[in-house]
């Protein structure tokens, strides 16, 4: 049994902070090379992300996936069924995690160069790369993993310290299902 990625990442963390520490930043061509290696890695990511998007779509599969979506936390409501194909719920989920990635950037831009943060160029230049590496879609899609057990669509939500606040996952059991199309919620209907 391998590390959790969550594991994972907190050892990356760690280690490239004890690594940053001895990175003379104050030099340009030093900095300059972080820099380069951060936009390289967002670059690596795009290019996996826009590969993917062509395989989905070269795939085109129309197969109809339904599932309750949880209500948001908080609410009172029951959650709602939502209808779908494979194909719009993948684009769905990889304009989520190309969504993430540009704020990402947005975060890492402001952090640099507003604030003049160095430090993180590194582990933002690994961390990111590695969860694009270990996303579900990219497992499916790029490393041809078939699509059942922890990859079997609707997604779980990752287990985290923010998990529990999210409301649970998308319900794609029987019951579930039959029982939100018989209360008449939801019919949200993806194209």
């Amino acid at each position: 049994m391998g590390l959790s990625p969550q594991v994972t990442n907190l050892i990356i963390i760690l280690g490239m902070m004890q690594v940053a520490k001895k990175i003379p930043f104050e030099d340009p061509t030093v900095l300059n090379a972080c820099r380069a290696a951060y936009i390289a890695s967002n670059v690596i990511i795009l290019g996996i992300y826009l590969y993917i998007q062509s395989v989905i779509n070269k795939k085109k599969d129309l197969t109809t996936l339904k599932y309750v979506e949880p209500a948001p936390m908080g609410s009172t409501e029951e959650g709602k069924l939502v209808t779908t194909t494979v194909q719009a719920y993948d684009l769905t989920q990889l304009k989520s995690l190309m969504r993430s990635q540009m704020m990402g950037v947005a975060m890492m831009g402001v952090m640099h160069i507003y604030f003049k943060y160095t430090n993180p160029l590194l582990i933002q230049s690994i961390i990111p790369l590695k969860g694009a590496i270990e996303a579900n879609l990219t497992k499916i899609h790029v490393w041809g993993q078939p699509a059942s057990g922890d990859l079997k669509r609707p997604f779980k939500a990752p287990a985290g310290l923010m998990s529990g606040l999210q409301g649970g996952a998308a319900q794609s059991d029987k019951k579930a299902v039959e029982s939100a199309e018989r209360a008449g919620r939801g019919g949200a209907k993806e194209e």
